[in-house]
């Protein structure tokens, strides 16, 4: 009987070791709902046509006082440490809180304000109404989008999310202060690993 039971855990052992999908391992099992809005560039992005691509969200806004500014620089030192690992199958996906200000054009100058090692890897979406990207937020990344009823800020979320290859959210990271950034660069490259 012993005999029995150690075959078969290392039976199970070995069907684990196959089923697993590399070097990452997820945190989180979050889909991120169908989206199609706009970029910076008036282009239509789509949760579909990021399908096959690892990339890291977060939420901001171009009239941001407060966390927005740290969390785009930061989302920018995370992209040079990417360029310097030769890491290349990704992009970043930031969606505006607040749409009915945030134009493309708007977006394209703030991005604008940031040393950003390759443009080509940011899709700074827009184009639906604040209480959609709200609800979006909420069910994609579990994350809170509200208007400030005292000014014109919007109270959101400050992490970082990953998403996989097939749009889901595999983790999440603190996007202010004390943000993990060797660790998401190390998940980057090997969830794009992963799926080769």
């Amino acid at each position: 009987m012993k005999k029995l039971i150690a075959i078969i855990s290392i039976s199970l052992l070995v069907l684990a070791g196959c089923g697993s999908s590399g070097n990452f391992e997820a945190q989180t099992n979050w889909e991120v709902q169908d989206f199609n809005y706009v970029n910076q560039h008036n282009k239509k992005v789509s949760l579909e046509g990021l399908k096959g691509t690892v990339w890291l969200a977060t939420f901001v806004f171009t009239n941001c006082t407060s966390v927005c500014p740290p969390m785009t620089f930061n989302m920018s030192e995370i992209q040079q440490m990417l360029v310097d690992k030769g890491v290349k199958d990704y992009k970043i996906v930031a969606f505006s809180v607040d749409p009915e200000v945030d134009t493309p054009q708007k977006l394209q100058e703030y991005l604008g304000n940031y040393d950003v090692a390759d443009e080509s890897k940011w899709q700074l979406l827009t184009g639906y109404k604040q209480d959609e990207i709200a609800n979006f937020a909420e069910k994609s990344f579990k994350t809170l989008v509200k208007d400030d009823p005292k000014s014109n800020q919007v109270i959101h979320g400050t992490s970082f999310y990953l998403v996989d290859q097939n749009g889901v959210v595999v983790k999440n990271y603190s996007g202010v202060s004390d943000v993990p950034k060797e660790e998401i660069v190390m998940d980057v490259e090997n969830l794009v690993e992963d799926g080769k």
